[in-house]
């Protein structure tokens, strides 16, 4: 069995981070990239905001960027899942698909989070071609544009308050007749004349063009009266929550009740000593690519630290 002193699971922004620095301070690392190498940036087109690029780049593309950048420190790449790990003494041992085994010395879960979605066809077509997951990543291309954002909880009101400043006008529609955020941001919310609310109200279809791919409008359900209307719309935000990839190891690592992975403030350290979490599954605030990154950075530094000091 081959042995590592650092196994980063997970292949985003956080992951390929964490390789780059662990590698580049001489310790043996290994990227288990999981299904989808690249994460959620793999299906974001247009990133206006990452540090160091003043114009428009793609997220693929950056991703491809901090792999050749990880291989080039040192670090190696696998194509596999973890579906367990053996936490209960030194070394960890992590089994992969096909009962595959790895040995290290250290873990960093950087296996991120999965937008929620409605499960539209339609939704699928147009995703990243304005139906989008993120305000603060995609807000920017819809300034004074109408959009619509679909969400009853704190992410979709937060969402509509932040695409306020943005947008020329916000759609906010609930399937119910009131909302599940918190009091303090529905007051915001409602007292916004930017922002107008449809109740009782779901997304039925997105409506768009072909050559080239982009959103002109939505099709909405209203349930309590069985009406179906065409509105216009150049962007649309799904905003229904995130779901961390963090099933496979909550059995031992401490989780919150959505999921994320918690760690100890300040740091990336989870409940257990030479487990460390980085990026979207621990980060239920922020989720931006940037922010996963400093995070990667910072476990892949506690990491070494943590070597360090069993060696001595």
């Amino acid at each position: 069995m081959n042995h590592w002193n650092v196994i980063v699971i997970g292949s985003g922004p956080a992951g390929y981070t964490a390789a780059i620095y662990a590698a580049r301070a001489c310790l043996k690392t290994l990227i288990i990239s999981g299904s989808t190498k690249g994460g959620q940036l793999t299906t974001t087109t247009d990133i206006e905001n990452y540090p160091g690029f003043a114009d428009v780049i793609q997220g693929p593309w950056l991703m491809e960027q901090m792999e050749k950048q990880a291989t080039h420190a040192g670090a190696e790449i696998i194509s596999d899942y973890v579906t367990d790990i053996d936490y209960k003494s030194a070394p960890f041992i992590l089994t992969g698909a096909g009962s595959i085994k790895y040995s290290t010395d250290t873990v960093i879960l950087a296996t991120g989070a999965e937008a929620k979605w409605l499960g539209l066809d339609s939704e699928t077509k147009f995703r990243g071609h304005g139906v989008s997951s993120c305000a603060t990543c995609d807000g920017f291309f819809y300034r004074n544009r109408d959009v619509l954002v679909v969400g009853g909880g704190n992410t979709a009101v937060e969402e509509s308050l932040y695409l306020s400043k943005i947008a020329k006008s916000v759609t906010l529609i609930h399937r119910r007749d009131s909302l599940r955020a918190e009091k303090t941001l529905q007051n915001k919310l409602f007292s916004n004349p930017k922002i107008k609310v449809l109740w009782n109200t779901v997304l039925d279809e997105v409506v768009g063009d072909e050559n080239p791919l982009s959103v002109n409008g939505a099709i909405l359900h209203n349930i309590a009266d069985g009406s179906k209307v065409k509105y216009n719309f150049d962007g649309i935000f799904i905003a229904i929550g995130h779901s961390p990839n963090s099933s496979f190891v909550k059995e031992f690592i401490r989780v919150d009740s959505d999921g994320y992975i918690i760690t100890e403030a300040g740091t990336t350290r989870t409940n257990v000593p030479g487990i460390f979490a980085a990026g979207d599954v621990q980060d239920k605030i922020y989720r931006q690519a940037v922010t996963a990154a400093g995070t990667g950075c910072m476990a892949a530094l506690e990491a070494e630290k943590f070597i360090s000091a069993a060696d001595n």
